[in-house]
């Protein structure tokens, strides 16, 4: 293939826009981060306030707006909301991610080394199943990676304007990262007098020019509630203290990356020794900044005390550099011989295989679909093998790579997510709601988790039951009136008698996800 062709980029953006776009109007909104996004658009749309973001018709102070602002435009293009319309925009911005990836590598380690930078990248797990979701992480993976390559390429003022957009996407990280990736290359490099050649000081004021007037305004109209909110829970809550406490792992994203670089992960240490150990001279520093750069957020949220797998997207562009230098290497010097390439792509293509077909016996529907699955990516792999080491062909082992990417988001996404989105999203139960709970005379109580999909599906927000919370439960206990309550029926059976026991009877179970009512 002739990487400097026209035809390169077309074939490169007609496999990862079917990447990224491949059955995102198919499958209900997953709770419960999916349908936040969406019914805040909505509600931006409903109430003419696009600055002040609400959900169940009240104020609430998550993230910034700017991605709020691109589900209202996809909402209002598209004629209101659906699962197309509603994430729509994250794909674009997981697409255009992509292509930036494209155009900066290509320029800085190559015409080759830039496409195959890409084409892992957009056929990565990670980036596949992100880039389908209705949230912020693509946004910000879009303005935080403009930000940095703008730094390889010393178009510093452009780098400001881009972290003043990411801090409007998602809030302080979006300088926080940037500033201490390039801090902590510049002091390995032992270059920190090119500080003064980036114009930091007039750089953070334009940043602030950008990213600091929504804020203004926030703080003017909503006072105090809003700096406590969004700056203290949000932002250095998170930080300190977990969200998620069964998460709390020093290794926890050890198999998120592993896993997300799917199905790349066999070339990923290799690459990353070959960056140090093999890199030309030009290609060092690119190189070594790529290196600090997925150091830094892995590190960095390995530190922090809230774990999300979604985290870890922002290093996809630099992991995803490192192998498609890689393998341009080996392409350049025409290695014949892939060991430690064949050795790592065999033993995650047989764990993945394994995984998909263990996993897929625990849920019935998708037993044939998980079977299929686990089979393909063995063969897939065997494939590789035999590519890799029978034939020692480097090029043709990586396009059985893309294949899989392919493979795999096509089952997943065409087959096998359309059959078990009922236990990943309320939307069928709170359809049924209306029909079921004849008794209007009855309050309804909504599971945290599950209240995000209720409000976005039927616009009836519910009273909020943290059924984690003891307090919570206490409150629904000793509540005198008539109740539903709509939850998942794990969570029921674990805080049955904290919940008054008996009392309650079911009325519906659906995958999971059950309308219990009151006995009063």
């Amino acid at each position: 293939m002739n990487y400097d062709s026209r035809k390169a980029f077309w074939i490169l953006l007609a496999i990862v826009a079917f990447n990224i776009l491949c059955g995102i109007g198919g499958v209900a909104l997953l709770d419960p981060d999916e349908p936040v996004y969406a019914e805040t658009a909505k509600e931006m749309i409903r109430f003419h306030d696009y600055l002040s973001p609400r959900i169940y018709h009240e104020f609430w102070y998550d993230k910034p707006p700017i991605f709020y602002w691109l589900l209202v435009g996809s909402l209002k293009l598209f004629g209101g909301f659906t699962e197309f319309s509603a994430r729509v925009p994250a794909s674009l911005m997981a697409i255009l991610s992509i292509l930036l990836t494209y155009a900066s590598f290509r320029r800085l380690l190559g015409p080759r080394a830039g496409w195959w930078s890409a084409m892992v990248m957009g056929t990565s797990v990670m980036l596949q199943y992100m880039g389908k979701a209705s949230v912020t992480d693509t946004t910000l993976l879009f303005f935080m990676t403009a930000a940095l390559l703008c730094f390889l390429h010393r178009r510093y003022w452009l780098l400001y304007v881009c972290c003043g957009l990411a801090v409007m996407t998602k809030g302080p990280i979006g300088v926080v990262f940037p500033g201490g990736i390039i801090f902590c290359y510049l002091l390995v490099t032992r270059n920190l007098k090119e500080l003064l050649r980036m114009h930091v000081v007039p750089g953070l004021l334009l940043t602030a020019l950008i990213g600091s007037p929504w804020y203004v305004y926030m703080y003017q109209t909503h006072g105090w509630q809003f700096i406590q909110d969004f700056l203290g829970f949000h932002n250095l809550q998170r930080f300190a203290k977990p969200l998620h406490p069964s998460r709390m792992h020093w290794w926890f994203y050890i198999p998120v990356v592993l896993l997300g670089m799917f199905p790349w992960t066999g070339l990923l240490f290799q690459s990353v020794k070959n960056g140090i150990t093999k890199a030309r001279a030009h290609e060092r520093e690119v190189l070594l900044f790529l290196e600090v750069w997925a150091a830094f957020v892995f590190l960095f949220f390995s530190v922090a005390k809230t774990k999300q797998v979604s985290y870890m997207l922002v290093l996809s562009p630099a992991l995803s550099g490192l192998i498609g230098w890689n393998l341009d290497r080996m392409f350049r010097e025409k290695c014949r011989a892939f060991p430690s390439w064949a050795a790592g792509s065999g033993v995650f293509f047989a764990l993945l295989a394994a995984g998909w077909i263990l996993g897929g016996r625990s849920l019935p529907e998708l037993a044939v679909g998980s079977l299929v699955l686990g089979v393909g990516t063995l063969a897939l792999g065997l494939a590789i093998l035999g590519v890799l080491l029978g034939r020692r062909n480097g090029e043709e082992g990586a396009w059985l790579h893309v294949a899989t990417g392919l493979f795999t988001m096509g089952m997943v996404f065409v087959f096998l997510m359309p059959l078990a989105q009922d236990r990943f999203s309320v939307k069928t139960m709170a359809l049924q709601y209306r029909s079921l709970a004849t008794d209007t005379q009855r309050v309804l109580y909504v599971d945290k988790q599950l209240r995000p999909g209720m409000m976005l599906y039927t616009d009836i927000p519910g009273i909020e039951a943290d059924t984690n919370n003891p307090d919570t439960l206490a409150r629904l206990r000793e509540d005198p009136r008539p109740k539903y309550i709509l939850m998942r029926d794990y969570m029921y059976r674990k805080q049955k008698e904290e919940m008054g026991g008996a009392r309650w009877q079911l009325v519906r179970e659906h995958k999971g996800i059950c309308l219990f009512k009151s006995e009063e």
